[in-house]
């Protein structure tokens, strides 16, 4: 695993490259282009024009059941290893189902910046991001986090798992050519005291 070093305490984020094997990344890919996907929204709000410029995503769920069973253990795994090595929140489980995420730039795809720690009845605490696209086929669309006075910029390497805390203020830029997909997870647990 790879780190930003910016705090001594609780890192911004951490990279896992090659997480998933190119083979469970095709079936994620295939799995997510199977599901009815719609607008994005942000929060509870549904997407309208008013946000297009904070929002512009596809988005379909992906559930757990017993053809995604394989791929919820996996994550779960790796979302209990990140957390013990780097951030030892306390964690209960998912906020929401994992979000499958499509950037397109005929659409001008993008999200600015937010954090996914907010009003959720189960509060999220670890954000997970999966880069499924190869970063050849697409121009743009960077996963950007804020840390202290810099911009960092996540490793775009197909497979790669990235994992920050929830409170940490990011975005993804707009996408300049090509598509760009990633599944994104949220581990939730009691409010943080």
């Amino acid at each position: 695993m790879s780190s930003a070093h910016s705090h001594p305490f609780i890192l911004p984020y951490v990279a896992l490259p090659n997480a998933f094997t190119p083979q469970e990344l095709d079936a994620i890919e295939r799995l997510g282009d199977g599901l009815a996907a719609g607008k994005a929204t942000i929060g509870e709000r549904p997407q309208e024009d008013q946000y297009a410029d904070i929002r512009v995503t596809q988005t379909a769920w992906i559930t757990q059941d017993a053809s995604t069973s394989w791929l919820y253990e996996r994550v779960t795994g790796l979302v209990q290893s990140f957390n013990t090595h780097f951030y030892q929140f306390e964690l209960t489980g998912y906020s929401d189902p994992f979000q499958y995420a499509v950037y397109q730039s005929h659409e001008g795809g993008h999200y600015g910046w937010h954090v996914d720690h907010g009003l959720h009845a189960v509060p999220r605490k670890l954000s997970l991001s999966l880069q499924l696209s190869d970063p050849a086929s697409y121009e743009g669309c960077d996963l950007q986090m804020y840390v202290s006075d810099r911009i960092e910029t996540a490793p775009r390497e197909r497979g790669t798992l990235i994992a920050f805390p929830s409170w940490v203020l990011h975005r993804v830029t707009p996408i300049l050519s090509g598509t760009r997909k990633a599944m994104v997870v949220w581990a939730a647990g009691p409010k943080f005291r």
